[in-house]
């Protein structure tokens, strides 16, 4: 026998967003800790917003991005949701990272049942928690 063993699979990086049209929130998490973090929340529009969220990616490297996408409460979708469908898309096309959306109904609200300070950055945390749960 050759007792050669698998290495464990890496641990996957996320960096997920609240899309809002004003404020865009965003937290951090990773596949080993399971447990997402709220990092900021960008006021910053158009190009300005993109660059701040390659900053981001650049400090953070992370493996995937995540999208809270809205949804009415029956789960009809509505102008919102294809604001961050297409947000999700142009993130996909300037980062070149795979973008997985979450239904992220209820996130500000939860967010602000935690006494959150910073709301969109937290409701990106509660979309990134609900992400990380759904990983086998």
């Amino acid at each position: 026998m050759s007792g050669t063993t698998a290495a464990p699979p890496r641990p996957q990086s996320y960096l997920a967003f609240d899309f809002g049209m004003r404020r865009v929130g965003v937290a951090v998490g990773n596949s080993l800790l399971r447990q997402a973090q709220p990092l900021k929340t960008l006021a910053a529009q158009g190009e300005a917003r993109f660059a701040a969220i390659e900053a981001l990616v650049h400090e953070w490297q992370p493996s995937a991005l995540v999208v809270g996408v809205p949804f009415h409460p029956d789960g009809a979708a509505h102008e919102n949701t294809q604001r961050a469908r297409r947000f999700g898309r142009q993130l996909h096309g300037r980062f070149r990272l795979p973008v997985n959306e979450v239904d992220e109904r209820y996130s500000s609200t939860e967010a602000l049942a935690d006494g959150a300070a910073d709301v969109d950055a937290a409701a990106a945390a509660v979309i990134l928690d609900q992400f990380l749960r759904q990983l086998a």
